[in-house]
């Protein structure tokens, strides 16, 4: 799973499958990179011919002014952001827990219905952008590898989901930001200091305590689903699906903003639902489902998935990643929530000290690059 975890957006994945990406937004000069709000263009059109500034804005003339002339400045709601990540969290859980329900269809199969509606929500945008279908000649390789790694990751999500317990799988995507600066650090450079390790070594921890490996917790392994090779199988695919995530941010990072975001979508849906069709011919397991509540519960997962992009660009865009990555976290709430009520399965102990190591994790990061962000902000502005 992608925030902006993105430009990288701050890398908080997706359960689910789920890889969430921030659209470009305009800067202001001072390089902060938060959105700026403009005017619309009939009201940009109409103070044109009137370049003055407010009073209070040092002479600055509109837009940069803070006040339109003849507008009055819209206060922003508090919290509203944060609203849209919990919304966007509860929908990726929902969506996770129909896709437990779903009975004798391959986790693939799965995967490329949900490439179908993103290709059906990105296709108009791509032709009302004008933006083309392939990218610039440049960045094409880039688009390639971000499809490719994407959409394996919701596959193997996919597949972890259903083999696993629902917590299980979903604390162990939650290690994607700890993956993410690892990965920066190797291929962009980025810098890597020793709280970065401590995170690190926090969220192995917490994958070890829910993996629960025989040789350091014997062979008698309780509050799994099934048996332990599946389990182990989940595990595996949990976590090759988190880091293929990480590899994922570090490339649309390297990409930086030249590429539109709904490219990326693209490229995303059109190669995972290339992959999705050779595999599921490949392992004959292509098939509609027999019950009339699994083609509902398919169309939903996808409805639910799209939906919490949506609600996670929208808080992205009017609130800062730090916050919004640690309120993602509320993912893995709902997950255990909904496994207590409709799954009938209580998560071990194990499980829930896996959980704390991770959040603490992931929300450890998110508050350092927050605050590097933030600082960083004060120092452009002098």
């Amino acid at each position: 799973m992608v925030l902006c975890q993105g430009g990288e957006a701050a890398a908080v994945p997706a359960a689910g499958g789920k890889e969430p990406e921030a659209p470009l937004s305009r800067e202001d000069d001072a390089g902060t990179g938060q959105p700026c709000l403009y005017p619309a263009p009939g009201v940009e059109a109409a103070g044109a011919e009137e370049r003055r500034g407010c009073g209070s804005c040092s002479g600055l003339s509109w837009p940069r002014c803070c006040e339109a002339p003849g507008t009055k400045k819209k206060a922003a709601c508090p919290g509203l952001g944060l609203f849209y990540t919990v919304l966007s969290a509860f929908l990726f859980s929902v969506a996770s827990l129909f896709l437990k329900k779903i009975e004798d269809v391959h986790s693939v199969e799965v995967s490329a219905f949900r490439c179908i509606f993103q290709m059906a929500f990105v296709l108009p945008g791509l032709i009302y952008y004008k933006t083309g279908f392939l990218g610039p000649k440049g960045k094409r390789i880039f688009l390639f590898f971000r499809g490719f790694l994407g959409s394996s990751a919701m596959i193997l999500l996919y597949y972890a989901y259903q083999v696993m317990p629902l917590a299980d799988a979903t604390v162990i995507t939650f290690s994607s930001p700890v993956f993410t600066s690892l990965l920066a650090w190797i291929f962009l450079k980025e810098k890597y200091s020793i709280w970065d390790l401590l995170f690190t070594l926090f969220a192995i921890t917490g994958v070890i305590l829910i993996a629960r490996p025989p040789f350091l917790f014997g062979s008698n392994v309780t509050g799994i689903e099934g048996s332990y090779t599946e389990h182990l199988k989940g595990t595996i695919a949990a976590i090759t699906s988190t880091v293929s995530a990480a590899s994922t941010i570090v490339i649309l990072r390297k990409m930086g903003k030249s590429v539109h975001y709904f490219l990326s979508i693209w490229y995303y849906a059109v190669i995972g639902l290339i992959g999705c069709v050779i595999a599921l011919f490949v392992m004959n397991e292509w098939h509609l489902p027999h019950c009339g509540k699994d083609r509902v519960l398919l169309i939903l997962i996808g409805l639910l998935g799209l939906g919490g992009q949506i609600f996670l660009t929208k808080a992205l865009q009017i609130e800062k990643a730090g916050p919004v990555a640690i309120m993602k976290t509320m993912d893995m709430v709902f997950a255990f929530i909904l496994q207590i009520l409709f799954l009938n399965h209580l998560p071990a102990w194990w499980t829930v000290g896996g959980a704390l190591c991770v959040v603490a994790s992931s929300s450890g990061t998110a508050i350092r690059k927050w605050r590097q962000t933030l600082k960083k902000g004060k120092e452009n502005e002098i």
